[in-house]
């Protein structure tokens, strides 16, 4: 957040004596000057969602300049939202979510940074083609807002302008230009000690490389098969098969924040309404009954869907925990090819 309000601030006050209210921001219906107020507005407003601990709708309140501001004092405010935004962030615990509409309902800490980012990065590029100045912000914080916010947007060759053409303001060869967008914060679904939190490509990608995801792991880091369903997820993501609420759901402990496992999808449902759904603990966290509780919630969430008709699950045949938990879950068994048994959940 500091690094894209810095570079946007120290472009744009290189201009701040031109005539901002009468230009049009690139390819948007205002003008420079109601984008960059609109800058600050969105910055300071995600600020409140998360100080405020909104949980259904936006706080209540909006934020106007004085009258005859100078295109240099609102360069003022959009320093002071981003910081008042820092603030929220690095003050707000990870597992507080606040309510922003799209897709699922709200967002945590990284969503709402993520958001701020862009709406720096994007809407400055919108400012500088209406005043003719050269804007490309660094590769590094495009590539975040991409894993973080636009799961489901193939990585093109190039960062920048992959997140251009994904938000209608430019064009990739080969791919047919957008006309509708919206970013996409995890979904989370809610258990009665746990919830499932989307992994983004951006934390999958760190888990696959042996990171933690951003998450607090009891025994200090997840067992092998999250990390595998974390390459899973890179792997969609990479080729832009990945939709985000099917892929890897990390399992957190309402208790205390700490990561006890992972579960998910292999992939979106088949042409038949059939979805293939994997799980692990971190061996600590074992014995608890934390996975049927968890494929519950996940398993209630599938099937209420017009698209899913039947859940399953493949489970060695010496594997006798990972049976009792599917079992105890409401799966029966369908299936055994002498190494692996098959069992099923229908709607």
């Amino acid at each position: 957040m500091e690094q894209a309000v810095a570079g946007a601030v120290a472009l744009l006050r290189t201009a701040t004596d031109r005539d901002w209210e009468g230009v049009r921001a690139g390819r948007l219906e205002w003008s420079c000057r109601q984008t960059a107020e609109h800058v600050a507005s969105d910055l300071i407003a995600y600020a409140g969602q998360l100080a405020g601990r909104a949980r259904s709708a936006y706080v209540p309140f909006e934020i106007t300049l004085d009258e005859g501001t100078e295109n240099a004092g609102v360069l003022d405010v959009i320093e002071a939202t981003g910081a008042l935004l820092t603030a929220a962030v690095r003050t707000t615990p990870r597992e507080v979510r606040a309510f922003h509409p799209y897709p699922f309902g709200s967002a945590d800490r990284e969503g709402f940074a993520a958001m701020g980012v862009a709406e720096v990065l994007l809407h400055t590029h919108d400012i500088a083609q209406g005043l003719g100045l050269d804007h490309e912000p660094p590769a590094e914080l495009c590539e975040d807002v991409l894993s973080r916010l636009f799961p489901h947007v193939r990585p093109g060759p190039a960062a920048w302008p992959t997140l251009l053409w994904a938000t209608g303001r430019g064009e990739l060869p080969g791919r047919a230009p957008v006309t509708e967008w919206r970013w996409s914060n995890p979904l989370v679904i809610p258990a009665e000690r746990l919830s499932l939190q989307g992994a983004t490509p951006a934390a999958a990608r760190d888990l696959d490389r042996g990171g933690s995801g951003g998450f607090v792991w009891v025994g200090g880091a997840p067992y092998e098969g999250t990390r595998g369903a974390a390459g899973m997820v890179v792997k969609a993501y990479e080729s832009g098969a990945h939709r985000p609420e099917w892929g890897l759901f990390v399992l957190v402990r309402r208790e205390d924040g700490c990561a006890v496992g992972g579960m998910g999808f292999h992939g979106p449902p088949d042409e038949e309404g059939r979805a293939e759904v994997g799980y692990d603990l971190a061996e600590p966290a074992r014995g608890r009954g934390y996975a049927t509780e968890a494929l519950r919630a996940l398993s209630a969430w599938a099937l209420a869907r017009e698209d899913v008709r039947r859940l399953y699950a493949r489970i060695d045949r010496d594997n006798g925990p990972s049976q009792r938990v599917v079992t105890r879950a409401g799966f029966t068994q369908v299936g055994d090819d002498g190494e692996e048994l098959t069992y099923e959940l229908r709607r």
